[in-house]
């Protein structure tokens, strides 16, 4: 049966549920009399919602409260237990694959170090589905209790029919990878789990916007600093954010080369990367044979020495002018999308923004036009190098809580999708 609107009644019992689960996820325990002002439900719905919520175990008790004069209420809250997510970060120098409870309370990890920045296809897609197996095991989690698997990796993700999602990484020789449909292969889970598969940067965004610095804002541009760098812009109209190719803007006419192939892009000065390619070439010395981020300390230390030390020089002069591209850099976003909140995140942007942050915010607004950048703040993420993972985690959870904490059924019968037919062909007989 249909209403006026168009919606049926299972549609607005799928939205009343979302609407209570959502409601105690993020500002419960609350009880149920709580419940109707903010999710304005009639105490009838709220009744009738919590019962089904906790008859399938999303919902459980948490204590009680008293009431004025009458009898005490009892709290409610999301049961963390009820399902669990994975969230895998493809990044600069590892995959990181971390398993989350429904409120996201870490409760295995597992991390594949990439040597030399390798991004071949077949060895991500082994990192990936090990380091599932690996968490999974380690809880004791059965694969067939996930709510979904979502992975941030650098590039452009596209979605369609046949191949699920499609992976351009211009700058990790990733053309049209297929991503969704290579890990659908021999994966250790069930059809009816599924993948979640778009740009790091947006799931950064994601989780700094629903936990992070971002909470509140209903502007804001959250930017990813680690080997290269990206940004995902959140508005009204971009409600879950939107990656955006913020590394590859032209800063210098005929400047230095980009991994991506280009001329004067962002990214060849403020990337990590670069950034240690530009100390060497300047006579700087990184230690040999070490990760970024181990060199990346080194830079710093040699620049700010802790023991009253005499400074490197050239260490000093190339961190000061990456400050000033990064926030020039950061005075385009200022300018074309003014958001109240810019938040710097990535393993760089966190390990050096204590150091140049001031230096940042100086230069964004030296360059910015004036009445925007007096109305922005611009500050670190606060969910730690971890954020990728949790934000890649949101996003099955975001469609759990869209279907009103209904589990994703099993694929339905008939013609088989196109990627799963081409596998079956290719699989040995």
């Amino acid at each position: 049966m249909a209403e006026r609107n168009g919606r049926t009644v299972r549609d607005l019992r799928r939205a009343n549920r979302t609407a209570v689960l959502q409601r105690l996820y993020f500002d419960g325990p609350l009880s149920r009399f709580e419940l109707g002002p903010v999710t304005g439900l009639s105490s009838g719905s709220v009744s009738n919602v919590v019962a089904d919520l906790v008859a399938d175990g999303l919902v459980e008790e948490a204590g009680s409260v008293d009431s004025d004069g009458g009898r005490p209420r009892t709290l409610l809250r999301v049961a963390p237990a009820s399902g669990h997510m994975i969230g895998v970060d493809v990044g600069e120098t590892r995959v990181r694959v971390e398993l989350f409870d429904l409120t996201l309370t870490e409760l295995a990890r597992a991390e594949r170090p990439l040597e030399q920045r390798r991004y071949e296809v077949e060895g991500i897609v082994g990192h990936i589905r090990d380091g599932i197996a690996q968490v999974l095991d380690a809880a004791g989690i059965a694969p067939q209790r996930l709510l979904g698997v979502g992975i941030g990796v650098p590039g452009i993700v596209e979605r369609g029919p046949e191949h699920g999602a499609v992976v351009h990484g211009q700058t990790i020789g990733w053309d049209a990878v297929p991503l969704e449909e290579l890990l659908r292969a021999g994966s250790p889970l069930p059809e009816s789990v599924p993948y979640f598969i778009d740009n790091g940067a947006k799931t950064l965004g994601q989780a700094e916007m629903w936990f992070g610095g971002g909470r509140g804002a209903r502007n804001a541009c959250v930017v990813l600093f680690g080997s290269g760098v990206g940004a995902c812009l959140v508005t009204p109209d971009v409600e879950n954010g939107r990656a955006v190719e913020w590394g590859h803007l032209t800063v210098r006419v005929r400047g230095r080369r980009c991994r991506c192939g280009a001329l004067g892009c962002l990214e060849a000065y403020a990337g990590a990367e670069a950034l240690l390619d530009r100390w060497r070439e300047e006579g700087g010395e990184p230690p040999s044979g070490t990760d970024e981020e181990t060199a990346l300390t080194a830079m710093l230390a040699a620049a700010y020495p802790a023991d009253g030390a005499e400074a490197d020089p050239v260490a000093l002069a190339v961190l000061e002018e990456t400050a000033e591209y990064l926030g020039a850099g950061l005075s385009d976003l200022i300018n074309l999308f003014q958001p109240e909140r810019i938040l710097i995140g990535g393993w760089a942007g966190l390990q050096l923004g204590t150091r140049f942050l001031p230096a940042v915010r100086r230069y964004a607004t030296a360059y910015a036009l004036r009445h925007p950048a007096e109305r922005v703040t611009v500050e670190l993420g606060r969910l730690g190098p971890d954020a990728v993972t949790v934000g890649a985690a949101i996003l099955p959870l975001a469609d759990f809580f869209s279907r009103g904490g209904r589990r994703p059924e099993p694929l339905a019968a008939g013609p088989a999708p196109a990627w799963r037919t081409a596998l079956e062909e290719r699989a040995p007989h």
